[in-house]
Formats: C-alpha cells, sequence, structure tokens
C-alpha cells in the first residue's frame, strides 16, 4: 500500500476524528492515490477527483490530466473553531497538502453549544466560508456534489456544520449536498449533546439532499470485533497481524491516535460511495443518482451505509468464494454503521455498490435470493440502483457498499428524542443557548417538532391504514 494511499486515507479521517473539524468536498469524487499514479508521478482522472495540480512554476495554475505531479492540494475546506485542531495539520505530516488559506479557525471554539456555532460563529465567518468554498468550486470542471463531515454532538460540528449546509444551498442550489453526520453515543460525556443533535437535524432535514448517519457505538462495536479478532489469535484469512486498522501503521505515523480505526471505517464509506465517479465499471452509478434513485419523499433522506468486507482499509484477504457472503453480511446488523434493524422494518429503496470483479450475473442472482427476505414498500418493490466498478479497493479482489432508506432509522431517532425530552422538559441548560444572540426558545419546540414529524412520517410508511394520516404531509 503506497503512502500516497495513507496521506489520503488520514486526511479524510481526520475530519471525523476532531469534534467539530468539517471537510467539505467540492469535487464529484474522493480516492486514496492509485498506485500507477504514484509510481509514474502522472496526475490522472482519480487523482483528480479530489486534488488539484497546483504548479507553483506557473503562477500556481492547476495543471492538467496527464501531466507531471507537482504539488497536490486536497479540493477541501476545513473548519474548526478550535485553532489548535487546524494548527496540527499545519503541522502534520499532511501538511502539504492543504494552504493556511483552506483552514477556517478561531480560539476557544463553540464550547458544547449549537447556538454559539450556528449563530456567532455562522455570522462571523458566513463571508470567509462562501470565499474558501467559491474558490474550491471554481477549479472544478465538473462540480457534481458537497460532501459535509462533521460531529452532531459538540457545538462546531452541530452548528456551524448546519450552518455551512445552509450556505451551500443558497450559494450553489443545483449541487447535491451529501452529508455524513457522526452521532454520539448514549454515554456522551457532553451533557448537552441531545441538544445539539436535536437541533442539528433539524436543519439536516430541511437542507439536506442526503445524510449517512454513522453511530459512533456502532464504530466502536466494529472495532471491538477487530481487537478482539487480534487478542484471540483468530485471524486466519480475515484479517492480517499488524494490519492498519489494528496497529495504526497504514498512516503517516506509526503511533496510532484516538479513534484512528474508527475513522478510517467512516473514511472508506467515502471511498466506495465515489468509486463509480472516479473508475471505470460495466455499471456507473453518479453521486447524482444516489438521491435521485433513494430518496422518494425529500425529507425522508436518512441512508442506512453498511459495508462487507468490514476490514476493507485493513490488510485483509478476501477469498472471491466469499462473494455470496458478502450480500448477506451487507444485509446485516453486524455490518451497519447505526446501530438498527432494516430487516424488521421497511425498505423504500436500496442501492449496491460493488467493486471489484464481479459479473452482473452474480448482482442479479444475489438480488434474487435476497429480495424474499427483505420487505419492499408494496409500490416499490423494485426499488434497487446498482453499480460495478472493475477497480477493487486496495489489497482487495471485491467489496460491497450497501446504502438503504429504511423506516428502522425511525428508532435511533425515537431514542435521540427521549434524551432530548428529558432535558427540555426540565429546561435544563437552556440559559446558555438562550444567551447567545439570535437563538430563540421557540428553535427548540421547532426542532423538537420537526424531528417527532419525521418520526410520524415514518411510521405512516409501515402502518399506511391508519386513520387520519397524513400521507401529503410527506411529500411538502
Amino acid at each position: 500500500m503506497s503512502s500516497e494511499d495513507d496521506a489520503v486515507r488520514s486526511s479524510s479521517s481526520w475530519a471525523v476524528r476532531e469534534s467539530g473539524g468539517m471537510l467539505l468536498l467540492g469535487p464529484r469524487a474522493k480516492r486514496a492515490l492509485s498506485r500507477q499514479s504514484s509510481e509514474k508521478g502522472v496526475y490522472d482522472e482519480a487523482l483528480s477527483s479530489f486534488f488539484r495540480n497546483d504548479d507553483p512554476r506557473r503562477g500556481h495554475r492547476e495543471n492538467g490530466i496527464g501531466d507531471r505531479i507537482t504539488a497536490l492540494k486536497a479540493r477541501a475546506v476545513l473548519v474548526d473553531m478550535e485553532e489548535g485542531v487546524l494548527a496540527e495539520i499545519l503541522q502534520g505530516p499532511l501538511r502539504q497538502l492543504f494552504s493556511s488559506t483552506q483552514l477556517i479557525s478561531d480560539v476557544s471554539g463553540s464550547g458544547n453549544n449549537w447556538a454559539v456555532g450556528h449563530h456567532t460563529y455562522g455570522s462571523a465567518y458566513r463571508e470567509q466560508i462562501v470565499d474558501q468554498v467559491r474558490r474550491a468550486a471554481e477549479h472544478c470542471d465538473c462540480l457534481q456534489c458537497f460532501f459535509l463531515i462533521h460531529s452532531m454532538g459538540g457545538g462546531t460540528g452541530s452548528g456551524l456544520g448546519t450552518f455551512v449546509l445552509k450556505l451551500l444551498e443558497e450559494e450553489f442550489p443545483e449541487v447535491y449536498r451529501i452529508v455524513t453526520s457522526v452521532y454520539p453515543t448514549a454515554e456522551d460525556d457532553v451533557i448537552t449533546s441531545p441538544y445539539n443533535c436535536v437541533l442539528a437535524m433539524k436543519e439536516l432535514t430541511e437542507h439536506a439532499d442526503c445524510v449517512l448517519p454513522v453511530d459512533n457505538q456502532s464504530l466502536v462495536d466494529i472495532v471491538g470485533k477487530i481487537q478482539h479478532m487480534s487478542h484471540t489469535g483468530k485471524l486466519g484469512s480475515v484479517i492480517k497481524k499488524n494490519c492498519t486498522i489494528i496497529s495504526g501503521q497504514g498512516g503517516l505515523v506509526k503511533v496510532e491516535k484516538p479513534f484512528d480505526a474508527m475513522n478510517n471505517i467512516v473514511a472508506n464509506l467515502l471511498l466506495n460511495i465515489t468509486s463509480s465517479a472516479r473508475f471505470e465499471g460495466s455499471l456507473n452509478m453518479d453521486l447524482n443518482e444516489i438521491a435521485m434513485n433513494l430518496v422518494p419523499f425529500p425529507r425522508l433522506h436518512y441512508l442506512v451505509s453498511s459495508l462487507t468486507p468490514l476490514y476493507t482499509l485493513a490488510d485483509v484477504n478476501v477469498p472471491p468464494r466469499r462473494l455470496d457472503q458478502m450480500f448477506s453480511d451487507a444485509f446485516s446488523k453486524e455490518h451497519q454503521l447505526i446501530r438498527a434493524d432494516p430487516k424488521h422494518n421497511l425498505y423504500l429503496a436500496c442501492a449496491l455498490m460493488l467493486r471489484g470483479n464481479v459479473q452482473l450475473s452474480d448482482l442479479r442472482r444475489n438480488i434474487d435470493r435476497l429480495k424474499p427476505t427483505l420487505p419492499f414498500v408494496p409500490w416499490n418493490q423494485e426499488g434497487w440502483k446498482t453499480s460495478l466498478c472493475s477497480v477493487p479497493p486496495v489489497g482487495h479482489t471485491h467489496s460491497l457498499l450497501a446504502l438503504a432508506n429504511n423506516t428502522c432509522v425511525q428508532f435511533a431517532f425515537s431514542e435521540l428524542r427521549e434524551r432530548f425530552v428529558k432535558l427540555y422538559r426540565r429546561k435544563a441548560h437552556l440559559h446558555h443557548y438562550l444567551a447567545v444572540d439570535g437563538m430563540e426558545s421557540a428553535g427548540f419546540g421547532e426542532a423538537l417538532s420537526c424531528l417527532s414529524d419525521l418520526i410520524q412520517d415514518y411510521t405512516h410508511l409501515e402502518h399506511p391504514l391508519m386513520p387520519n394520516a397524513p400521507r401529503l404531509s410527506i411529500a411538502t
């Protein structure tokens, strides 16, 4: 695995690791640098999706496809209101991928307060953020979508992150906005995280095209399985000792930092979701097709993601004979990045994104095999979207990413609502939010009502014959 692979993987993981960091990706895709490009020093299309080939000798003009690599710059804007977080980037091994103008920070952070991030810092940094995003967008030949990665529990990720989401809708209304939101666990040490999450979800529901919720507890469980396997020595053909996800040796730094393994899994989600836009295949899927095919109603755009194999970022040996098992794993709770049980709820639509030497006949055969066990809504029984990318992940023969629009997310949202109500019923900690200019007490009620309506929309799809069901509210 090349050092360039590790550099890009680490850069994509960084935005998730830091509590408030956000990574905005202007081009249509994201990919670790190809081994062929790094060896030949050639700037190719896979690289161009995530990087500019900046040439300081030509007044920082961008070199074209097929030119020699001079100085790669990530097509990204990183935002965090704690200056120490971004200073680490400029001083670390990834510093050459970012210029100081791509990093926007303050000093003290948002203090775990959504209102500070959304209203205070949003107003203060609005013009600077718009300017940097426009600069990044102007370097793109084919701007398909924005990726926004942010946390939900803290103040900057939830508050300023959703403020940026609204900015993208205002400034680039025709460009799709795909959001990866990292939700805290119920045992999160941020007491006000339920407030921050629910306030942020109102913005996500109203302004995002697709949201890929990632549950921190699911990531903990997945990494726990890997560590258990490493300690028991049951590695075999599944995972090798001293692999990147266990040892941290897959990054540019030999010592693994906290949450590196969890972040690698999220980075792998983004690598797979963009693979078809970066590489050739017999059945491609553009990023804008995800929302078009998986979101039948505008508010119901929360997609359950599952990966197989789980350890794609590690040195894993996946024999070709396990292809059928990979399809089964993709619909297993153990492979999901959010705690839910889709098989006991309704599918609105589902996308399967395969990489590697997989035949269309294998894809169709497995869909036909699994369909009887997967309950779809009656009006969309054939709601499958598929893609086949011929280039597998580094070190693998094939991989599979499943994105499902399923009513099971309502239960995770209901748990979040219960945590919110426990605090809100007592008006606990509200004064911290209401002291911020622009924040009104009505905002809490509106956010709670928006979340309740979202849960109700999912419930109505499972029980369409309920009396007085406001069916038209789903499509508004």
